[in-house]
């Protein structure tokens, strides 16, 4: 298994790659290094590793020379943060030297005409110090404007994509993204070390590295089945660095390796149909919810914190929760805006606390007055979400109109569902549908303060009805990991139909493999 990050926090991954594992495949799961450090863990009977990636094809060729527009930046390798450092050092010796001046003076050691040339001669270091301080930042500002200042938006650039798009069609992603070669070189031989016989290539990074691992091994006479588990449809995706390269690259990479797969998994029945216009697939993919995991909880793991003593509040005080990513997009700031107008209603918001983005919502709720009722909860381990989350009162999801969200039920959806909480949720087309037919909460108008003041008042008012709606026969149980996981495990037997068939009973111990990704003996 391939997956373009740590791992740590991604719940999809770790449940496909534990479930597998349990199922009698034999599973490595190769993730990216935050730091450059290869490491390595179980996961149930699967085995994490995650690899150093280098990323020298990531930076651009203009970001390595001089810019006659900016001929005074410096040049990149480290050169401005030493310069910038040596000034914030001899500033530091100046101010020592000031004091010991001062320590004299109050001493009766320097007076006169000696204490008044000491002290001019501070000043004039002072002052020397101070215009090389400025001089370092103009150059360093210079050198950043070089090298993150183009947006690759402007006329020439979207010439420059046109034109490699018109000269190379699928293949003008390497020259439009080249540092999706970074994942190759850093995934690519240990996938070939391993001689696997199934490669599962989470989302659209590392589909090439898949299919290019599929092709060598097919010139070496081995036939591997690949797997493409499409997280998001990427035509759907805000690009988060330019507009003109990036999306159209990473689309061109994609269309170029879409039909090395064998089998396509995606999240829901929505972005499958779109997947299988966008690449002409003869079936849809396979739908593997995101849903949660009731069988993943170690044996020595810790009963999970409970949220209302994070929040110290007491069982009757209204409590609404948000749990998952944060960024401008997910709507928090319609959250945070609201809470003046829900007197005596708390937030929890379970996010990165960290991001600049949530230090700005705290913020903004202490200008409101709101402060003392925004509490921010570091993430926990994915098998304690549910009963971490049972705790509120309402789980809320006041997400912005994006393609992505619009066309899947996300995991926040599914975890409120088995925490059993009334939820609230933007008017994104499938959640809102869902909601509405199930009865479980209330729809309020993306953005909308005011619509989601109203949403949320009628939920407290009378939250009954929307809990009870998860008494329907069949909801939850099929919105557990458990029933994706037989999704899974069809998906490999069709793919690998020789292979011996799962274990039965307990399968505590890791069981005896059955090739979906065979490891060689450790030494």
């Amino acid at each position: 298994m391939l997956v373009d990050n740590k791992v740590e926090g991604d719940s999809r991954v770790q449940k496909i790659a534990r479930s597998a594992a349990e199922a009698g495949w034999d599973v490595t799961l190769l993730g990216r290094s935050p730091d450059g450090t290869e490491r390595s863990w179980r996961l149930g009977a699967a085995e994490v590793r995650l690899l150093p990636m280098p990323e020298p094809l990531h930076r651009r060729r203009h970001e390595f020379r001089r810019s006659l527009r900016w001929p005074l930046a410096y040049r990149s390798g480290g050169i401005a943060e030493h310069r910038a450092q040596w000034v914030r050092a001899w500033r530091a010796d100046l101010a020592v030297r000031a004091a010991l001046v001062a320590r004299r003076a109050a001493a009766g050691e320097l007076a006169g005409a000696r204490l008044g040339r000491a002290r001019r001669a501070l000043r004039r270091r002072e002052v020397a110090a101070g215009l090389l301080d400025r001089w370092v930042w103009l150059r360093t500002k210079m050198m950043n404007r070089v090298r993150y200042g183009r947006r690759f938006r402007g006329p020439w650039d979207r010439a420059y994509t046109l034109f490699w798009q018109l000269v190379q069609g699928d293949r003008a992603w390497r020259r439009l993204e080249p540092g999706l070669w970074d994942y190759e070189l850093a995934y690519g031989p240990e996938v070939d070390r391993l001689r696997p016989d199934l490669i599962h290539a989470h989302d659209f990074r590392m589909l090439g590295v898949g299919a290019r691992a599929k092709i060598r091994a097919a010139g070496q006479g081995r036939r591997v089945a690949l797997v493409w588990d499409a997280h998001e449809f990427l035509p759907g995706i805000k690009p988060w660095r330019d507009h003109a390269r990036w999306l159209p690259a990473h689309r061109a990479h994609e269309r170029e390796y879409a039909p090395y797969a064998d089998a396509v998994l995606t999240v829901s029945a929505d972005l499958a149909e779109l997947l299988r216009r966008e690449h002409g697939l003869a079936e849809a993919p396979a739908v593997l919810l995101n849903a949660p995991a009731d069988d993943h909880r170690p044996a020595d793991d810790a009963p999970p914190p409970d949220l209302r003593a994070e929040c110290g509040l007491g069982p009757d005080v209204p409590l609404l929760v948000y749990s998952g990513a944060a960024a401008p997009q997910r709507g928090l700031d319609t959250l945070v805006e609201a809470l003046p107008r829900l007197p005596g209603v708390h937030l929890a918001l379970v996010v990165n606390p960290a991001l600049r983005y949530v230090e700005g919502l705290a913020e903004r709720a202490a200008r409101l007055g709101a402060a003392d009722r925004l509490h921010v909860l570091p993430y926990v381990p994915h098998w304690q979400v549910v009963p971490f989350l049972s705790g509120a009162d309402v789980g809320v999801i006041p997400i912005h109109h994006w393609p992505n969200h619009e066309i899947a039920l996300i995991t926040k959806f599914f975890e409120y569902a088995h925490a059993r909480l009334p939820v609230v949720v933007s008017d994104v087309r499938t959640m809102a549908a869902t909601v509405r037919e199930t009865g479980q909460g209330e729809v309020f108008r993306a953005g909308d303060v005011d619509d989601f003041v109203r949403a949320v008042t009628a939920v407290l008012d009378d939250p009954a009805p929307h809990r009870a709606a998860y008494d329907r026969p069949g909801l939850l149980a099929g919105w557990t990991w458990t029933a994706q996981a037989d999704v899974l495990e069809a998906a490999y037997r069709r793919l690998l139909p020789d292979a011996p068939p799962p274990p039965d009973g307990d399968t505590t111990d890791p069981p005896t493999p059955r090739g979906a990704l065979r490891c060689p003996p450790q030494t």
